[in-house]
C-alpha cells in the first residue's frame, strides 16, 4: 500500500501498406523466409532509399485522431546498433524532430475513473527481420522478409500507476488504430507490439529506476509481465537492494521475467542525422485534406449511436468496438429502421454471441444485415415470437437462407387468431380445473402455469401478448 507503480507504453505499429517503408518490396505475411527482400532492405553498398509517402500520411491521419501536433517538418535518423536481423547494422528512425508530438489517449478505470494518458511522440521506423529458434536443430535462423516494413512507435508519458490502466490505455490506442485503417494491429502476427516501462516509489518521490519489458504481444500477457516486474521490485528495494535499469524478456509459460540486457540510452545507438534522406516536409494544406477524409472515432460513434439510435451506453459500446461492427449495424438499421434499439439488442446478445461459437468475426457472418433485419421485421409485425426467432436465426446461420422461407419451410408462423387461441385456452382450463379453482381463489402465480401450457399446446406459436390478454379474460369466470 505504500508504493506507486508508474508505467510508460512504447507501442510498435506495423503501418498497412503493400510495400516497405524505403523500397518496393512486399509487406504481405507469412510469405516463404526471405522470399521479400531486395539490396535496399538488405542493406546492400551504395544502395538508397526512397521514403513511402503513404506510411506517412497515414502516421498524420493517427496523430490527428489522438490530438496531436503534426510537425510540418521532421527528419530521419541512423539508430545504430548489432543484431543478427538487422543487416544494415542501424535502422532508419526519427529521434530528433519526429513526425508527430503532444497527443493523449482517454481511458476510464474503476480505481481513478477518466484520466487522460499523454502520448510524447509518434515516429515513423522501419522494421528489423525475424531471428527463428524453435525447431531448427539448436541453431537460429533469420528471416529477412520483416525488415524495412514501415512502423510507428507510439510513446506514451509515464501516466499510468497500474497495470488495468496500460491495458485500457493499449485498447483504445488499439481501437483508434484499427478504426482509422492505418494497420491491421493484428497481435498475433506482430503487428501490434508493446514495450512497458515499469517503476515503483513511493507516492510523492522522484522516479525510480525502470526497468523495460520488451516486445509483448498479448493483452494477458503485458498485464501479467507489468504486475509481476512490479511485485519484483518491490521486493528487490524491500531487500536492501537496488533496481538495475535493464531490459527483461516475459516468459508466458514460466510465468515470470528475465534479464535480457542492460538498458541502452540514446548515446548507445550513436544517432546521427540519416544522409541519404532529406528533411521531412509536408504542407498543412496535406495536413488539412487528411483530417479531412479522418473517419468517425469510436468515442464519436458511440456518442452518436446513443442519441441518434437511442441505445444503452452498454450497446453502443458493444456495436463500436471494431469498424466493421459499427458498419454492419448501420447497414442493419438502414435494412430496418423501424426499431433501432431492437436491432442492436438482437445484434449484440443473440447474433455476436453465436458467430463467437462459430469463430468468426462480424465481416465472416453468412447472415447479411438485409437479412438479419427482414428477421426483425417479423418479430416487428408478429409474425413469430422472440422464442421461435431464436430458432430461425439458427437455422439462417446454418442454411444460410433467408428468415421468411425458414418460417414457410417449418410453418413456423406465430398463431394470432383469437378463436384458435380461445380454443387452446378453454380446452387447457377444463384439463386443470383444480388450478383454475386455485388461481380464482387467489394464487396469481399460477398464471405462468396456464401461460405455460398454451405455448407448449401451440409448439410456441401462440402470440403471446395475446395469449396473455385472452388468458385474463377467460380466467376471470
Amino acid at each position: 500500500m505504500n508504493w506507486e507503480v508508474v508505467i510508460g507504453l512504447e507501442v510498435h505499429c506495423q503501418i498497412n501498406t503493400k510495400t516497405k517503408a524505403f523500397c518496393g518490396c512486399s509487406t504481405a505475411f507469412g510469405s516463404e523466409p526471405n522470399t521479400q527482400t531486395c539490396p535496399v532492405c538488405l542493406g546492400m553498398p551504395g544502395q538508397l532509399p526512397v521514403l513511402n509517402t503513404l506510411a506517412v500520411d497515414k502516421t498524420i491521419l493517427t496523430g490527428l485522431a489522438i490530438g496531436a501536433q503534426i510537425n510540418l517538418e521532421s527528419k530521419f535518423d541512423r539508430k545504430n546498433y548489432f543484431y543478427p536481423d538487422l543487416p544494415k547494422g542501424y535502422q532508419i528512425t526519427q529521434f530528433t524532430v519526429p513526425l508527430v508530438e503532444h497527443g493523449y489517449i482517454d481511458i476510464t478505470t474503476k480505481d481513478r475513473g477518466d484520466r487522460r494518458i499523454g502520448i510524447t511522440r509518434i515516429h515513423m521506423e522501419e522494421d528489423a527481420g525475424k531471428s527463428m529458434h524453435e525447431g531448427l536443430d539448436a541453431v537460429s535462423h533469420i528471416d529477412l522478409n520483416r525488415s524495412g516494413i514501415p512502423l510507428m512507435e507510439i510513446v506514451s508519458e509515464p501516466d499510468m500507476r497500474s497495470s488495468d490502466e496500460a491495458i485500457a490505455y493499449l485498447k483504445n490506442l488499439h481501437q483508434v488504430i484499427r478504426f482509422l485503417g492505418v494497420s491491421g494491429a493484428d497481435m498475433e502476427k506482430g503487428q501490434f507490439r508493446c514495450d512497458a516501462n515499469v517503476s515503483v516509489r513511493h507516492p510523492g518521490d522522484e522516479f525510480g529506476t525502470r526497468t523495460e519489458m520488451k516486445n509483448m504481444n498479448s493483452f494477458r500477457f503485458i498485464k501479467q509481465a507489468i504486475d509481476y516486474e512490479v511485485m519484483r521490485q518491490i521486493e528487490v528495494i524491500e531487500d536492501g537492494g537496488e533496481v538495475v535499469q535493464e531490459s527483461r524478456l516475459w516468459d508466458s509459460v514460466k510465468n515470470e521475467s528475465r534479464s535480457m540486457r542492460s538498458k541502452e540510452e540514446a548515446n548507445d545507438y550513436r544517432y546521427f542525422p540519416e544522409p541519404d534522406l532529406p528533411p521531412l516536409r509536408v504542407s498543412q494544406l496535406e495536413v488539412d485534406n487528411i483530417k479531412a477524409g479522418m473517419p468517425e472515432l469510436p468515442h464519436q460513434l458511440r456518442a452518436r449511436f446513443e442519441t441518434e439510435f437511442g441505445l444503452s451506453a452498454y450497446d453502443a459500446d458493444v456495436l463500436t468496438q471494431t469498424r466493421e461492427l459499427s458498419d454492419w449495424y448501420e447497414a442493419l438499421v438502414a435494412a430496418h429502421p423501424a426499431d433501432p434499439k431492437r436491432c442492436a439488442n438482437w445484434m449484440a446478445n443473440e447474433l455476436l454471441g453465436r458467430l463467437k461459437e462459430l469463430n468468426k468475426n462480424i465481416e465472416d457472418s453468412p447472415v447479411s444485415p438485409n437479412q438479419f433485419g427482414e428477421l426483425m421485421d417479423r418479430m416487428g409485425d408478429n409474425t413469430i415470437s422472440g422464442k421461435i426467432a431464436k430458432d430461425v436465426l439458427d437455422a439462417m446461420l446454418e442454411s444460410g437462407k433467408s428468415a421468411d422461407a425458414i418460417i414457410d419451410e417449418k410453418g413456423l408462423k406465430q398463431v394470432s387468431d383469437t378463436g384458435a387461441i380461445d380454443a387452446m385456452i378453454l380446452e387447457i382450463m377444463a384439463a386443470n380445473q383444480g388450478q383454475v379453482d386455485a388461481y380464482r381463489g387467489g394464487k396469481d402465480k399460477l398464471f405462468g402455469f396456464f401461460v405455460g401450457q398454451v405455448m407448449k399446446a401451440s409448439k410456441g406459436k401462440a402470440n403471446p401478448g395475446m395469449v396473455n390478454q385472452r388468458l385474463k379474460e377467460l380466467l376471470k369466470g
